[in-house]
């Protein structure tokens, strides 16, 4: 399945790195950052968590949630979350079904991918060539030009 703007963002429930049930549905009436990425504690995607972190005071501002998706388990998120302090959700992807939805599942990882969806749960932009340096930066942006947040 591939997901396009304009469609309703597929639906997950998983586990969150606390260990909570999450699910995308019950974030609905604020906007969501959805990125997949391929495994904790590589260098790339430790990069793009800890600009996300780094930001995450402006995306809380203005009531976005972010989402961090791998196919990594609850308690591998656990451990990166606490080691570098991220204050978002990673949710677990382990048996890989909801890379699957989203259709950003490589071999054996998800692809660095970014949706983000309205609050009324529409996927209104799409980043699929993602640079996790300036990431959260640029989602920021778009943000702001797509009129999500001032």
């Amino acid at each position: 399945m591939n997901i396009k703007v304009g469609d309703i963002a597929p639906d997950f429930e998983t586990l969150d790195h606390k260990g909570n049930k999450i699910s995308l549905s019950k974030l609905r009436g604020k906007p969501v950052v959805l990125y997949f990425y391929p495994k904790d504690f590589t260098s790339g995607c430790t990069t793009e968590a800890n600009e996300f972190k780094d930001h995450y005071d402006e995306f809380k501002k203005y009531n976005v949630e972010i989402i961090g998706v791998s196919v990594d388990s609850a308690e591998t998120h656990k451990k990166f979350a606490e080691k570098y302090g991220l204050p978002f959700i990673l949710g677990a992807d382990n048996s890989k079904e909801i890379a699957k939805k989203y259709g950003v599942l490589g071999l054996a990882t998800a692809k660095r991918v970014t949706f983000i969806i309205d609050k009324d749960g529409k996927v209104v932009y799409i980043f699929d060539k993602v640079k996790p340096k300036g990431h959260a930066q640029e989602v920021l942006e778009k943000l702001r030009e797509l009129k999500l947040i001032n």
